[in-house]
């Protein structure tokens, strides 16, 4: 990651590399005595949680340093060359969706990506037969939610998570992802029995664990699979 926070002593200072990912938001609370307390987060979420009032994000080559004696809070950019380059990871998949991330919704983002989904698939294919739209769970749910209102196609949850599994794709050899995917999943057959069906997945990392999500979906009676 672009974050780096080291404490020494009575002192604190966070550093961002570049290209910066993920990026690291300070904020800042009043404290006793009119000093100011001071967090640093990757994601906005933790800042609301805490209470604190986010200020801004932290430039890509940009160091802060905060002195914990004074409170005064200190920045330079040290980086003369240094671009913003933030992960499209993070907001496809691993953040909430309730933060903030360079000024970005996370939640809007993925709508928008639903949106531009279902703007692809009228491109692609403007006599589609869909019938419904089924998000892999968890986090694609707000794309496919989008992806589905602007197909005029129902949103329906045809796969439940089993939260005990961890991810399958950083799992070592094949046989083990493509059992730990049936461990992870289980489809209501009533959803897929009889229907055309568009899946929304965003955490296709291999490509290898789609397959066998793919073929889960025709067990359960799907006819065509987008």
């Amino acid at each position: 990651h672009g974050i780096r926070a080291i404490v020494f002593g009575t002192r604190k200072s966070s550093l961002s590399d570049a290209p910066q990912a993920p990026p690291s938001t300070p904020a800042k609370m009043n404290k006793a005595k009119g000093r100011l307390d001071y967090v640093m987060s990757s994601e906005s979420v933790a800042i609301d949680t805490l209470g604190f009032n986010l200020v801004r994000d932290i430039k890509a080559g940009e160091a802060i340093f905060i002195d914990m004696k004074s409170g005064n809070c200190h920045t330079r950019i040290c980086h003369r060359d240094a671009s913003l380059a933030p992960c499209i990871f993070e907001y496809v998949y691993f953040a909430r969706p309730d933060s903030i991330m360079d000024g970005v919704s996370v939640y809007e983002s993925r709508l928008k990506m639903g949106e531009k989904l279902a703007h692809k698939v009228m491109a692609q294919y403007p006599d589609h037969d869909i019938d419904v739209v089924i998000p892999i769970p968890d986090t694609s749910r707000t794309s496919a939610l989008q992806a589905a209102y602007i197909l005029g196609r129902p949103f329906r949850e045809g796969f439940i998570k089993n939260r005990y599994i961890a991810r399958t794709f950083i799992m070592p050899g094949q046989a083990t992802r493509k059992k730990s995917v049936r461990l992870k999943l289980n489809t209501i057959k009533s959803e897929f029995a009889g229907r055309n069906v568009l899946l929304v997945d965003d955490s296709v990392v291999r490509g290898t664990t789609a397959r066998e999500i793919v073929q889960m979906a025709r067990d359960a009676g799907a006819l065509k699979g987008y």
